[in-house]
């Protein structure tokens, strides 16, 4: 009888990203890590595409997408692996992971479509600005009028700036604090007390009605 040649072995099934020990292979060493570490960078890249081709202007060509894509997630990764430690395991490690990827894109596309262009911060833009862009953003009314009143009288020279970079302009908070040499949390300040002054300056003008105590703000 004709002995059977023996069946050639089958290589062990690869996990899919989602059954996959992202923690586990993330704290281990030596090859292990380095694998884990390629296929997080390949499933960070994939998420970073997706967000990239779905915010990108009309016209922006494939090399220019993946060239924002991969450094989406070269960033994004950064990022991940210094917070691994807070993850607790509550919803799937993808879905941990895939909110860093599409947060860093969204970053990256706005930090990319103001790369080339020209942030104005002086006081001849908030002037200049004061003509326009009320008609461009708002009705002709008697409060927008009150609230450029109070852009140009009751706010510092760095508020005013600031406040017209993020409000009228639409320049992204991460570019205006690259630019200037700061970080978000500053800029939120910056802009959290111009609002303030702005609003106390529609109330004392009757613009804007002060809240009632213990009333809703």
């Amino acid at each position: 009888m004709t002995a059977l040649s023996p069946l050639p072995l089958k290589a062990p099934a690869r996990a899919t990203d989602d059954q996959y020990d992202w923690p586990a292979a993330l704290t281990a060493q030596g090859p292990a890590r380095e694998e884990a570490l390629g296929r997080l960078h390949q499933f960070l890249l994939r998420a970073a595409f997706h967000q990239v081709s779905r915010m990108s202007r009309p016209g922006v060509g494939r090399d220019r997408i993946d060239e924002i894509a991969n450094q989406a997630a070269d960033e994004a990764m950064v990022c991940l692996l210094s917070k691994l430690s807070t993850f607790e395991g509550r919803s799937r490690f993808t879905t941990w992971a895939y909110k860093f990827a599409v947060l860093q894109a969204a970053v990256e596309v706005r930090r990319q479509s103001w790369r080339d262009r020209e942030i104005p911060l002086d006081e001849s833009y908030v002037v200049a600005a004061r003509g326009s862009t009320p008609e461009e953003h708002v009705e002709a009314s008697d409060l927008a009028s009150a609230v450029w009143d109070a852009i140009d009288h009751v706010l510092t020279p760095h508020q005013r700036s600031i406040t017209v970079a993020l409000l009228v302009d639409e320049v992204a908070i991460d570019v205006l604090a690259e630019r200037l040499g700061t970080n978000r949390n500053a800029l939120y300040k910056t802009l959290h007390d111009a609002r303030g002054r702005i609003r106390t300056h529609l109330q004392s003008t009757g613009h804007l009605h002060s809240a009632s105590p213990g009333g809703a703000r």
